[in-house]
């Protein structure tokens, strides 16, 4: 014992520094022959990362620009009476890239030729693949309903299944996805049953990955969705606003601004929305599904001079909604109203030591709270809850750029106290075992712990490059564990064939769900479910594995393709209590996922661009189950029986598409789809279609009992934009979108033990109009 506490404390010590995942920035002065200040347009590109900015210089010529992720950008700056200069530029790491720029004077009828163009389409310099999405492309996709706009941009990326009610699943996962917000870690689930919006107005761009992780990443793993604010500091006020009209009654309305001083920079954002379809109903009819949703931030943004900077966030968002019933239910006259509320503050500190060292500190209070009511007609259970958490997190971070080498070392610490009440009243015995308990009234507290440490290095040699880093978590929450993660990226790019290759290993340790994870694991439950082993649930172990290549062809088009395979013991997923929406987690034996992905941009030729991304998914786990709230015969059953089955997420075939015309400058069209092969039913083929009861027809019909899966599933989109106004003062824009034209009726999940049922999007349409000043 002694022994591993001076081994965690040495540990520890020789990772105090720290990095934190902080993206690029780029300082830039362009001054005339005579040393004056120019003040200058800036064009700055990534064809890698499917970046364009078009900028200004202030007066005094100078220009930062922050955000940007690592990568190659081609650089141009223009001014009146000088010659046009492109130059090339590296963004390694998080410390600012300065550049001083001298413009030449224009000699009199000279011609002006681009002496540089940004042509490539591969991050040549990167171990670790991600997928990036800019707010253009979120700000133009289509219009889902409130609060998912996010998760529906994520889950058209390859290797992403999105089940019932938004929520996301990487490459099989279930509640292993994190969200790094600014960079401070979101562990719990962030889909519409659980979080509100985002605030979609206020985030500037998304990187999506599911694999090859940075040992700095850790505790869920399933797949990382960083989300960077908008940073705009340029001086003077700006802003845009948007409101949207659709189907089912939805209506939306979103403002952000931002003042900017010399040094100085302060943005508010609000959005709120409403919605007569705000869940996955389980029946076709879409009952009891309105919802409400809504969200508040500000940020305040100072420069101590140019070593030193500091910034502070506030958020606040609700959500309030009805949980859509199922025929009998709406009958009966159910009404479950649930809600959620969430109030963060972030607060970061950075300060540059030198050209090379870079040290940031970051820090976060939470507080969430989320409440459901059931009245007297409720059936065949009536549940009342009461839960939240209150999180402190804090991370300090320092980047070391040394020759070749990019080191980052760390130390992180996460402290919640989470409290659960939990009630039910069953009103029909007829749909349990005889023995359950006709009531529970659970209440519980807990205070938990996470430790995490990390050392990391990227090294680039010729054509290499190679990601090393090694990561240490320490889990204290109803149960204590600890997990050491080595990480290796590997990747090498032939520039005959423009083409890089790259493989990855991930060793992970990831922890439950913190959602109802205090009733999940509690041996005092026990007795309404009979005989069956209570334990709490346990961090998830495994082993990740990935190998692909990045293809560039002809300079307008990148294919990517990849295989990985996933082995996971205590694999987590989640067991619903009927369809109230409200899970519990669970944890099965073990698991094996395995699959192919593939995807080709054309990030822009001439006036067209798109993508079409592909997965191929096998998934396999075996039982028995811990935790959940397991309630009735079946659920019982599968708790005490052992073997394999197939994961609730294993979609063998999945496909998304869009692609986007530019008939002019004021003028857009764009198509696309998707399409699902069926997740499986988690029925017995032997039941058929004539035990079911209650079930609505046209949904039976959507459910291939011979392969007990969902039968396939596909939507085909179309939207439209259009310029009205555009001057140096503001802009006018105007919006249409249509969805699942064909209006088919697409079944997500059927019947699930732990994924209930649930109906995707009929027809529907949104009108929006966005001003920007």
């Amino acid at each position: 014992m002694r022994r591993r506490i001076q081994t965690s404390v040495l540990v520890m010590l020789c990772s105090i520094l720290a990095w934190a995942q902080v993206p690029g920035e780029l300082r830039l002065k362009v001054l005339a022959p005579d040393g004056s200040a120019v003040a200058s347009n800036v064009l700055l590109q990534s064809g890698a990362k499917d970046i364009r900015k078009e900028l200004q210089t202030e007066n005094d010529g100078t220009l930062t620009v922050r955000g940007l992720p690592q990568g190659n950008y081609l650089l141009e700056v223009s001014a009146p009476g000088f010659e046009k200069r492109s130059e090339t530029l590296a963004v390694r790491s998080s410390i600012p890239v300065k550049l001083e720029l001298r413009l030449s004077l224009r000699a009199v009828n000279s011609r002006v030729e681009v002496v540089g163009k940004d042509d490539e389409l591969i991050d040549r310099e990167s171990a670790n693949r991600s997928e990036r999405i800019d707010s253009a492309t979120l700000e133009s996709g289509p219009r889902p309903s409130p609060g998912r706009g996010i998760a529906d941009a994520v889950a058209a990326q390859p290797g992403w299944v999105m089940e019932a009610n938004g929520v996301l699943h990487p490459r099989g996962s279930e509640y292993q996805v994190q969200y790094l917000v600014d960079g401070v870690p979101l562990m719990d689930n962030r889909s519409v049953a659980f979080s509100g919006s985002e605030g979609e107005g206020e985030v500037g761009s998304v990187t999506v990955r599911t694999g090859s992780y940075p040992a700095e990443v850790g505790r869920k793993l399933g797949g990382v969705v960083e989300v960077e604010s908008r940073q705009d500091a340029r001086k003077g006020l700006h802003g845009r606003a948007t409101g949207s009209v659709g189907s089912f009654a939805t209506r939306e309305l979103g403002i952000d601004m931002q003042y900017g001083w010399k040094s100085s920079a302060l943005s508010w954002s609000g959005e709120g929305g409403a919605t007569d379809r705000y869940l996955d109903p389980p029946a076709i009819e879409n009952f009891t599904n309105s919802g409400t949703l809504g969200s508040f931030a500000t940020r305040f943004d100072h420069d101590f001079g140019e070593r030193d900077q500091v910034g502070v966030t506030l958020r606040h968002q609700f959500v309030r909604f009805l949980v859509p019933n199922e025929v009998l239910q709406e009958e009966a006259g159910q009404r479950i109203a649930r809600d959620t509320l969430e109030t963060a503050g972030i607060a970061s500190y950075r300060h540059i030591f030198s050209e090379n060292v870079l040290f940031d500190l970051r820090g976060m209070l939470r507080d969430v709270s989320a409440g459901m009511k059931s009245n007297a007609d409720a059936t065949p259970i009536a549940p009342f809850q009461d839960r939240g958490f209150r999180e402190g997190y804090l991370k300090a971070a320092v980047s070391l750029h040394q020759g070749r080498n990019e080191w980052k070392a760390g130390i992180e610490y996460n402290e919640t106290r989470l409290h659960e009440q939990f009630q039910y009243f069953i009103t029909d015995p007829t749909q349990f075992e005889p023995g359950t308990a006709g009531s529970l009234n659970f209440a519980d507290r807990a205070r938990g712990r996470e430790l995490g440490a990390f050392i990391q290095d990227s090294l680039r040699v010729g054509s290499w490059t190679a990601s090393v880093g090694i990561r240490w978590d320490r889990y204290n929450l109803l149960v204590q564990e600890s997990g050491v993660s080595p990480r290796l990226g590997v990747s090498k790019y032939f520039k005959k064939l423009d083409l890089a290759v790259y493989a990855s290993y991930d060793r992970v340790f990831q922890t439950p769900a913190i959602e109802n994870l205090l009733i999940a694991s509690s041996p005092d439950v026990a007795v309404i479910v009979g005989d069956v082993l209570r334990l709490p649930v346990m961090p998830s172990r495994g082993n990740f594995y990935e190998a692909g290549v990045t293809k560039a062809v002809a300079k307008k088009v990148r294919l990517n393709a990849s295989y990985y395979v996933r082995q996971m013991d205590e694999f987590a997923d989640d067991d619903l209590l009927l369809n109230t929406g409200v899970s519990f987690p669970i944890a099965f034996h073990d698991a094996t996922i395995y699959g192919a992905e593939g995807k080709l941009e054309i990030p822009r030729w001439n006036r067209f661009s798109g993508f079409v991304s592909y997965s191929y998914m096998v998934g396999r786990g075996s039982l028995p189950v811990t935790g959940g709230l397991l309630l009735g015969a079946d659920a019982v059953a599968e708790a005490a029986r052992s073997g394999s089955f197939r994961i609730s997420q294993d979609q063998r075939n999945t496909v998304n598409t869009r692609f986007r015309y530019e008939a002019t400058q004021r003028v857009w069209v764009a198509a696309g789809g998707s399409y699902g092969s069926g997740l499986p039913t988690e029925l017995d083929s032997a039941e058929g279609r004539d035990a079911i009861t209650g079930v609505e027809p046209a949904i039976l019909n959507r459910v291939d009992f011979a392969r007990e899966r969902v039968r396939p599933s596909y939507s085909v989109d179309v939207s439209g934009g259009v310029t009205l106004l555009k001057n140096e003062r503001m802009a006018l824009r105007m919006q249409v979108d249509l969805q699942n034209l064909t209006n088919h009726l697409n079944l997500i999940n059927f019947a699930g033990l732990f994924s209930g049922t649930a109906i995707g999007v009929p027809r529907s349409g949104h009108f929006t109009i966005k001003a920007e000043f």
